[in-house]
């Protein structure tokens, strides 16, 4: 598995020999210990405020049944994949920011960049599924009905079927995961330059970037163009 280098001699390389100089748990990348420090200040602070806040969304969807609604439904589950996020994932990087080096070795790499990825990808995905259904239904020719949550539960394993599609595959040797950045966060392996690993970094950033972007920017600029409407007509 090849991991990201920060020196000049393979910055543009992906050979064995580059490979073996990176070594989990000894110090790389190019930050500073104030630079460091920073990151992990800032992480903290994210990740604090990540996990309160939607650890609170979650006990009031679950506290009143007034909140139990089908669209509501879509926004608990961009809710949970953003807390795991801050429950699997912050907490590695945090305390890799802290030390100034990856902490939990290879197999922990491959587990924080794709929990990360996944839960990432979800939210991106349920946010798309979620403009979608609100253009559908205020565009289209039904009613929305507060009482069926066949659609949600649809539009969740929906999201998250898609994100394990595309996040797997690392896993399974196309792509992987490793150390990116100053050596204290792992994500896809955005360096390598072969052939395979290029192939999913594009399949990655079209169909779990622009994709989900796409649509959630057309649903949304057509509902807007038929608000103005019919403040218009209302006019």
């Amino acid at each position: 598995m090849a991991f990201p280098s920060f020196s000049a001699s393979c910055s543009n390389s992906s050979s064995v020999t580059c490979r073996s100089n990176h070594h989990y748990g000894t110090e790389q990348g190019n930050l500073s210990p104030t630079g460091h420090l920073l990151v992990a200040v800032s992480l903290g602070i994210i990740g604090s405020l990540g996990f309160f806040n939607n650890l609170l969304v979650l006990v009031l969807f679950c506290q009143y049944k007034i909140l139990r609604s089908p669209i509501n439904l879509l926004l608990m589950n961009i809710s949970m994949s953003d807390l795991m996020v801050c429950i699997l994932g912050t907490p590695f990087s945090f305390a890799a920011s802290i030390q100034g080096r990856w902490l939990i070795g290879e197999a922990g790499c491959i587990w924080y960049g794709f929990v990360n990825t996944l839960f990432g990808t979800v939210s991106l995905v349920s946010l798309a599924v979620l403009s979608y259904e609100r253009y559908s239904t205020m565009l289209g020719n039904t009613e929305a009905d507060v009482t069926n949550y066949k659609k949600a539960w649809l539009g969740i394993l929906v999201s998250w079927s898609y994100s394990l599609f595309w996040t797997l595959p690392p896993l399974f040797g196309w792509s992987s995961y490793g150390l990116e950045g100053p050596g204290t966060t792992c994500s896809v392996n955005w360096h390598s330059r072969d052939a395979l690993n290029t192939s999913y970094i594009v399949c990655l950033f079209v169909f779990c970037l622009v994709l989900p972007f796409f649509i959630i920017i057309y649903c949304y600029g057509r509902l807007l163009v038929a608000i103005k409407q019919v403040w218009k007509s209302m006019a």
